[in-house]
């Protein structure tokens, strides 16, 4: 007993070794964060903003200004003139814009300016203009109305140097150890034509995602790093303008150099990554939020627009789809990249910030931690069902402290990693043990690989028979039997009952290939294997094995129902028949053989064995065993299936039941329905008509054998195992047979 419990103890030890290592390696792949693991953690936090997405709230000062389609139809196609972009910044700083922020590009000079078309050699033979015309610069005429006007302008990241440097006109404030020297950085920046970076009160940058990046928009810096200093985004500078505030605060932490924790603009505080970004508080994309461009230039004078425009930040941006401003945004979403500008500006006045930090991300790794821990004590003692449950319990747990925090706090709290690494873990730990309970069936295959039925010893003690090595090659049938659902036995069911299940199982199975004269060649783990016509001559031995199949079908019936099966799920069986040429003999060493067969007849009653899930059926046999014993039972044809090893599809059929079964009306009806359904589908009927026959032959079978239902349930998906093409002495033996039968 101390010896049992000390080798008990020695596998709980060593389970729980393997499991530590498992929690170990996790958190390592955890620090890593390799792609796979980033992205599911970003596809769940786009989940649950899909889950629940901010509210849009009207009453927020921030408005779009669309250069629509509508826009360009009226005033032509884009760049416009600067003449009527000033004619816009005018009619919006009249209406009582807070601040006139633009997300768009103005780089070259306007083509449009007189001083530039008259020095056009294609046009200077066409305009006459006066001198003081010709000195006309629209970008001047430009730059003297937005310097009347809380106006910033856009520049863009480019990885190309400009010949003009970027002049910022916020002032930023570092608190902590250089937070600046962190942030996302562009090579450099496309400066407004002179003079409009000179008479804006804000340059901010227009892109929501670094130079190349490219997908869904789910987190947008607040400041840039660049050569030419820190520029803030171009909505924390309209904000900023807005406002009336001169700096920016950019808030780092106090002991470690380049991280970034929050930045202040105002009275507000936004948490931000350690480089910088912000995470964006998506909302469904609403038109009350845009404004026409178009209304602006032809109104003069709108009550309605001013009450839409009037101390409220216009970003101008467009949605025309020539323009090419579209983002994918969290919420799965195709909106202008105005819009994304013009969200965060939202979130930031209703404060609504979601923020991860790195006790978020610690607090996920001890999340992995305690998953691993659970499963490791529970499966350890209560086996892997237990483990399940327990895991899927403190898993939910972690699923609903996500939901919470997110909804309640706005933290993302990522649950990918621990449930995945968890499921991972679960899943590495079961084979682990299921590897444990393989061991405790080979204990059982080398004890019962010992015994053969009493008809050879007999014959061994008549005879003389010698245990030396060498065999016969002769005709044999061989049957391959294998358990269905072992899996889930094993894992609900203790090493000693299942030795004790598979003795009384194995017992029930051999006694039925006994009474056929049938020879137990091994048990294999979960499975059977034996023959017949060895070392006995057995007469009609393709006869006998199929009627063994039969008896053990009737036994796993009555064993399913038996008291050492109370409680567990029930036991289902696959078994296979192939008859064919085979050496029949002693083999092995000279120290150690068994008595067992060899040849390509082996192989191909495995092949059948393994086809009964493609078919859907319990008991398949070999064209050979149909054409031996197929006129005295039940069966049908299943058509061809590719077995392993062999270059051409093999024929196979379903075994029903007994003689007095194939010789009972039912089956003669069943018969003839299934020769019409295996010919429509060789003539290639349509299969709407397929499906018809299959559900007559499904009715059918009802009466007969109720097995057949998940047969014919799944012939509709196997028509092309009937089309191949069928060797004309199977057609001739299967038309023969029904003819024969319909005589009687």
């Amino acid at each position: 007993m101390a010896g049992r419990r000390k080798e008990k103890n020695s596998r709980r030890l060593a389970f729980a070794l393997v499991g530590l290592g498992l929690i170990l390696l996790g958190c390592f792949i955890r620090v890593v964060d390799p792609y796979p693991v980033r992205m599911s953690r970003l596809i769940y936090f786009d989940v649950l903003q899909r889950l629940s997405p901010r509210e849009y709230n009207p009453d927020l000062p921030v408005r779009v200004l669309d250069i629509d389609e509508e826009s360009l139809a009226e005033w032509g196609q884009w760049p416009w003139p600067r003449t009527l972009m000033a004619e816009m910044v005018a009619r919006l700083g009249d209406y009582g814009a807070a601040a006139i922020a633009f997300d768009m590009l103005f780089v070259e000079p306007d083509r449009y300016s007189p001083s530039r078309l008259v020095n056009d050699p294609a046009l200077s033979g066409l305009l006459n203009l006066g001198e003081d015309a010709a000195q006309l610069d629209n970008d001047e005429l430009f730059g003297a109305e937005i310097a009347n006007w809380p106006v910033i302008l856009g520049v863009a990241a480019r990885s190309a140097q400009a010949n003009r440097e970027i002049v910022p006109k916020a002032g930023i404030i570092e608190i902590g150890e250089m937070p600046a020297s962190g942030l996302v950085a562009v090579p450099h920046w496309t400066p407004p034509a002179p003079p409009l970076g000179r008479d804006a009160a804000g340059i901010g940058g227009v892109n929501v995602s670094p130079l190349g990046g490219t997908g869904v928009v789910r987190r947008v810096p607040a400041l840039w790093g660049s050569p030419d200093g820190v520029l803030p985004s171009l909505w924390a500078e309209a904000l900023r303008v807005a406002m009336g505030e001169a700096i920016i605060i950019a808030e780092g932490a106090p002991d470690e150099a380049g991280i970034m924790l929050a930045v202040e603009i105002g009275g507000f505080r936004l948490p931000t990554t350690e480089n910088g970004e912000v995470w964006v508080r998506y909302r469904r994309d609403v038109p009350d939020l845009y404004l026409s461009a178009n209304d602006v230039m032809q109104r003069s004078d709108d009550p309605a627009l001013r009450a839409e425009i009037e101390g409220r930040i216009i970003l101008v941006g467009t949605s025309a789809a020539g323009l090419f401003d579209m983002r994918q945004t969290a919420l799965g979403q195709s909106v202008p990249g105005v819009s994304i500008h013009a969200q965060i500006i939202e979130q930031v006045l209703t404060e609504e910030m979601l923020s991860r930090s790195d006790v978020t991300a610690a607090l996920e790794l001890l999340a992995f931690i305690i998953l691993g821990l659970v499963v490791i004590l529970v499966m350890s003692r209560f086996g892997a069902v237990a483990s399940f449950l327990a895991g899927g319990f403190s898993a939910a747990i972690v699923l609903g402290i996500s939901w919470m925090a997110f909804r309640n706090q706005l933290v993302l709290f990522d649950v990918t990693f621990p449930l995945l690494g968890g499921m991972a873990n679960f899943g590495l730990l079961a084979g682990y043990l299921f590897i444990s309970t393989e061991r405790e069936k080979r204990i059982i295959r080398r004890i019962f690989s010992h015994y053969v039925a009493p008809e050879i010893l007999d014959e061994m003690d008549a005879h003389g028979h010698q245990l030396e090595l060498g065999g016969t090659t002769q005709e044999i049938t061989v049957m391959f039997s294998d358990i269905r659902g072992f899996t889930t036995l094993a894992e609900s069911t203790s090493a000693t009952d299942l030795v004790t299940v598979l003795n009384d199982l194995f017992s029930e199975l051999g006694d039925q290939i006994l009474t056929e004269r049938g020879t137990i060649d091994k048990f294999i783990g979960d499975a059977v294997m034996a023959f017949w016509n060895a070392p006995l001559q057995v007469e009609g031995h393709p006869l006998r094995a199929a009627q063994a199949a039969l008896l053990m079908r009737r036994a796993l019936v009555k064993f399913n129902t038996s008291d050492v099966m109370q409680g567990r799920p029930p036991i289902a069986l696959a078994t296979g028949l192939a008859t064919g040429q085979a050496c029949v003999g002693n083999i092995g060493s000279r120290r150690r053989f068994n008595y067992t067969v060899i040849g390509d007849v082996v192989n191909v009653a495995a092949r059948v064995e393994q086809n009964c899930r493609h078919v859907d059926y319990d008991i398949l046999v070999s064209s050979a065993v149909f054409h031996a014993a197929g006129q005295d039972l039940a069966m049908l044809e299943a058509g061809f299936v590719d077995l392993k090893g062999k270059s051409k599809p093999e024929p196979v059929f379903v075994l029903i039941g007994d003689q007095e079964l194939a010789q009972s009306p039912v089956f003669s009806e069943l018969e003839s329905a299934h020769q019409n359904l295996v010919a429509a589908i060789r003539d290639r009927q349509p299969q709407v008509f397929i499906e018809e026959l299959c559900s007559e032959c499904r009715d059918l079978a009802e009466g007969v054998e109720p097995g057949l239902t998940g047969f014919y349930r799944k012939l509709p998906g196997r028509v092309a195992d009937f089309r191949t093409d069928v060797p004309s002495e199977h057609v001739m033996f299967s038309h023969a047979r029904h003819l024969k039968k319909v005589s009687r």
